[in-house]
């Protein structure tokens, strides 16, 4: 069952006066923004502002996946203890807003806690820009937000979700570096061993010599052989013409089959929808005797009307899109194409579905560049600009093991000995 965290905090310049919201739901394991919401509400108290925040949390996480569990932390005392049933709700303007919130969800699925307001700062920024932007006259708008800029893992106050699971990536470190195989050849291997996480005075050490946790669910990640659009370097997405491999393609596609033959390690293979991931993940199921599942989730980003163009002509032809792009994941290309947070939020929601599938299995994912990068940002906990920081070749191999826990340790990033 998939998880979220949702951070809620309302605010009132006036007790009652100006109002308004903010909630953020979140991934409990890497700490990824998922959802924003914010909304200036007129002349409200604090209170009621706060339930509204809390409101918008729960549907916002409902909208990602209505089965999760979901974990509220507010700094409201108030809102906590009421809607855990501790506290009588009093007030006639309470009242009908914790009816609201406690329909929304199945209260089996949703717990409280309190947490103090410096460590709200996301949802609480959001309520502030919600509140500036009511101040201007006009609504809170997500593109002009930089609630999370301002509250990232560069804060360390903000670690408060990654730190939540520090423990467990702790034990999945150990298991990695005591149970993983000698890979196959040295330039196959890409992990690391890394220290355990600093640890709170008086808990207990994680070390070295934690329990094991499991087999993992293991994704190998390969990024489709080439087609004519590859050494060009063009937009190639789920939007334009989608091409088949090309002859080199073909070449790497047998290539990367025999190679992964010979480990002997694959036990399903699920493919992207798109004719180059599906030509080359079929070479592979063919010399591996295995079937191909094909994942809508898995195909490439829509660039819009950049399909097919050079970087230099997209440069050339919509240059202040472009730098916007660059500038932030919520912007998507010209024309109607996909932003880099719509894609994270596709690709971990079929990375959810995967791990539930093939559990403790080792699975062939045949997939393109922005969703193979985006697996590896999530599994590090690194930020959206690190998808420009990562070279993935046609035909490379890269891998992700996922433990019981809910961490995750990359084991391979753009593996090409296959090809040489």
């Amino acid at each position: 069952m998939r998880q979220f965290v949702v951070e809620a905090d309302g605010g009132s310049r006036g007790n009652p006066g100006p109002a308004g919201y903010g909630a953020v739901v979140l991934d409990p394991v890497t700490g990824e923004t998922l959802a924003e919401a914010a909304e200036y509400i007129g002349v409200a108290t604090n209170n009621v502002a706060e339930y509204k925040g809390l409101i918008a949390g729960l549907k916002a996480a409902k909208a990602l996946d209505p089965a999760a569990k979901v974990r509220v932390r507010m700094d409201s005392k108030l809102v906590v203890e009421q809607m855990s049933g501790r506290w009588k709700i009093k007030h006639p303007d309470m009242k009908p807003l914790a009816a609201e919130a406690g329909r929304i969800l199945p209260s089996a699925q949703v717990t409280y806690e309190w947490i103090p307001r410096e460590k709200n700062k996301h949802a609480d920024r959001l309520a502030n820009e919600a509140m500036d932007a009511g101040k201007r006259g006009k609504q809170w708008e997500p593109s002009a937000s930089t609630a999370a800029l301002s509250t990232g893992l560069a804060d360390t106050d903000a670690a408060r979700v990654v730190g939540d699971a520090a423990a467990g990536a702790a034990r999945a470190r150990a298991a990695l570096a005591t149970s993983v195989a000698a890979p196959a050849s040295a330039s196959a291997s890409a992990s690391a061993t890394v220290p355990a996480p600093a640890r709170a005075a008086g808990a207990p050490a994680a070390g070295w010599s934690a329990p094991d946790l499991g087999t993992p669910t293991t994704f190998v990640l390969l990024r489709h052989g080439e087609t004519a659009l590859t050494p060009e370097k063009r937009f190639s997405g789920s939007g334009g013409s989608d091409p088949e491999l090309s002859a080199a393609g073909r070449r790497q596609a047998d290539q990367v089959a025999a190679a992964l033959a010979a480990r002997g390690t694959i036990q399903a293979v699920v493919s992207s929808p798109l004719r180059r991931c599906r030509e080359t993940a079929a070479a592979v199921a063919e010399r591996l005797g295995l079937d191909v599942r094909v994942e809508e989730g898995l195909r490439e980003t829509d660039f819009g009307a950049w399909e097919g163009l050079t970087f230099a002509e997209v440069r050339e032809r919509y240059g202040a899109d472009l730098d916007a792009w660059l500038a932030s994941p919520k912007v998507a290309p010209t024309g109607g194409g996909e932003s880099f947070a719509t894609v994270s939020r596709r690709v971990s929601a079929t990375r959810d579905r995967l791990l539930t599938a093939y559990s403790g299995r080792t699975v062939l994912l045949v997939t393109h560049v922005t969703p193979v990068k985006t697996l590896v940002r999530l599994a590090l906990g690194a930020p959206p600009e690190s998808l420009f920081r990562m070279e993935l070749s046609a035909a490379s191999v890269s891998a992700v093991a996922y433990y019981g826990d809910g961490n995750a340790s990359v084991r391979l990033l753009n593996d090409t000995s296959h090809l040489r």
